[in-house]
């Protein structure tokens, strides 16, 4: 992941699960769309817990990150765009897995600039799709820190577009 040291420090609460082992590396896309507001971002939920969350899974050993970030934004929410080849930031959550075994995941969040929809996609009939702008898509997800990149992208969208007009 790119400069994985600027986010360490952020971990400190789960140094024990670190040393332990017990830290996933995972890809997201932060997947937003062109609107008369402004952007829009896509929420998708979780196949288990039902919350909101972006498109995220584990990397891919014969692709890059970023384009692991885009597979998942196909496969769990039928987009496809452009998607940065460079992490737009990082977030962490617990990830359960089965037999309520649990780790702490870091998924670095790569931004995708969705082009086309489809209705038709792998995980279709597994989550629930809604497009927010920045402020609401913020409220509903639970996690701090994807909060905060979901925010971040609304400010650096307002700004670029004072800049232009």
């Amino acid at each position: 992941m790119d400069q994985p040291d600027r986010h360490f420090s952020k971990l400190t609460p789960y140094t024990h699960r670190v040393f332990a082992g017990d830290l996933a590396e995972q890809v997201g896309a932060l997947c937003y769309r062109k609107s008369r507001r402004g952007i829009d971002i896509l929420l998708i939920t979780t196949r288990q817990t039902k919350r909101w969350t972006i498109p995220k899974g584990w990397p891919y050993a014969d692709l890059k990150a970023y384009q692991a970030a885009e597979r998942e934004a196909w496969e769990e929410a039928g987009v496809r765009g452009k998607i940065r080849k460079k992490t737009f930031g990082h977030y962490t959550y617990t990830k359960y897995l089965k037999d309520n075994e649990h780790v702490t995941s870091i998924v670095g969040v790569y931004l995708l600039e969705v082009r086309r929809e489809r209705l038709k996609f792998p995980e279709r009939d597994q989550r629930d799709l809604i497009w927010r702008n920045p402020r609401e898509a913020a409220v509903l997800v639970q996690e701090p820190e994807l909060k905060g990149l979901i925010l971040k992208l609304g400010r650096k969208w307002k700004a670029s577009a004072r800049s232009v007009a």
